[in-house]
Formats: C-alpha cells, structure tokens, sequence
C-alpha cells in the first residue's frame, strides 16, 4: 500500500484556501495530504489593515478566508510566512511549496522549498523565446514589477490588471486587450487565477494560457 505523502502549502493570506487547494489535489492525487499554514491566519481585519502596502513597497495580492481579498506589503508578513513553513515541516511536510507567484528572499528549511515565481519563470522563459507574452496580474500595483520580471522573457511583453478574486468581466477585458495587441502566448501571474480563468483567457485570445498553480502541483508531483 503505498504511503501518504505531505506537502507544506504556504500561502500569503489565509488558509484554508479552498478555491485553490482543491485543484491543486486533483493533479497531485489521493495519495498526497497538503497541510495549509497562511501568514494571515489568526489576523483580525483591522491588524491585517495595518499590513497594507504604502508607495515603494513590494505588493502582494491574497485570498482571506471569507473570500474576501487585500492588498499587503511582502516585507510585513516575512516573519509570520517563515513560522509557518516551520509549522508544516514540524507536522511531516516532505516538501514546502509557497502558494503565491511573489518573489521571495530564502526561508529556513531542511526541505526543499519550491518558489512558483522562480518555477514559473523558467517555464515560461522556456517556451516564450521570439513570442509577444501577454501577462495577467491582480492588481494595477503590480504591473510596474510584472514589467520588470516578464519584460526580458519573450521577443516583448505587455501586463495586465485583472484580479481573480473580482468578476470575470475583469479577466476577459484583460485578455481581449491582449488579444488585440498580439500576444502569442499568455501567462496568469498568480496563484488564485483558477482552471476557469484559464479557460475564458484561453476562449477569448485563442493562444496557449499558462496556469501557475497547474505548474506547481505538476512541479511537486515530480518531486513526490
């Protein structure tokens, strides 16, 4: 009978995040048990308010648990997302995987930890050679460093705002302006955009979608 094995799931906001993990499962399969930790768990709003990024601060983008979604400054929660890295390794976690596409500094770990960023970037880099590469993020914050981690990749890139946690009418506008521009291949720069975000960008811009949660799980399933 084979075993059950652990994956850490660490995730910028709060867990569980049940519109996420569930996908990630279904490519991973029953024989792997994610064990959650969210740097916001335990958070009231208001002390969560006061995480918020201010000009000149790295933003992130994240679920909370009522489904709800904040604006965060990266370097507030850094402390809080490594002790819950050494909650899920205490728990039996075989690997660690960070559930949001941000860039990060190195957490401490006697497990590998895997970076969506970093795995998402050489894929992408990997197959967007000569493209023009069509890039969704969450917030209008964020299409300054988007430009600066995607502009290198591809023959040229254009970002744009589109958050996952608002209406879909958000996402299609995003990706019929990318459509109209060119793009040859496009990239869903978070964690939260779902298979169903996919498959509209993917019906209305008619060009191969990347889904950086898909290549997670795929990544992990590797390393399993």
């Amino acid at each position: 009978m084979n075993r059950v094995r652990k994956v850490g799931g660490i995730t910028i906001g709060q867990s569980p995040r049940t519109d996420m993990v569930p996908e990630i499962l279904e490519i991973l399969g029953p024989q792997v048990e994610l064990i959650e930790g969210g740097a916001l768990d335990g958070l009231t709003r208001a002390e969560i308010e006061g995480l918020a990024p201010v000009p000149g601060d790295y933003v992130l983008v994240t679920r909370l648990r009522d489904g709800s979604s904040v604006h965060i400054a990266e370097h507030h929660i850094l402390p809080r997302m490594q002790a819950q890295v050494d909650r899920v390794l205490v728990a039996g976690a075989e690997v660690v995987a960070l559930l949001c596409t941000g860039e990060f500094p190195p957490f401490r770990s006697n497990r590998l930890i895997v970076k969506p960023q970093v795995v998402l970037n050489h894929f992408v880099a990997g197959v967007a050679e000569g493209r023009k590469l069509g890039v969704l993020v969450p917030a209008a914050e964020q299409v300054e460093q988007a430009y600066l981690r995607w502009g290198p990749v591809g023959k040229e890139a254009r970002v744009e705002g589109a958050s996952p946690y608002q209406e879909m009418a958000q996402t299609e506008r995003a990706a019929e302006a990318l459509h109209a521009w060119g793009a040859e291949l496009i990239v869903l720069d978070c964690m939260g955009f779902t298979k169903a975000h996919k498959a509209r960008v993917v019906e209305i811009a008619g060009v191969p979608v990347i889904l950086p949660r898909a290549v997670l799980a795929r990544t992990l399933a590797e390393l399993l």
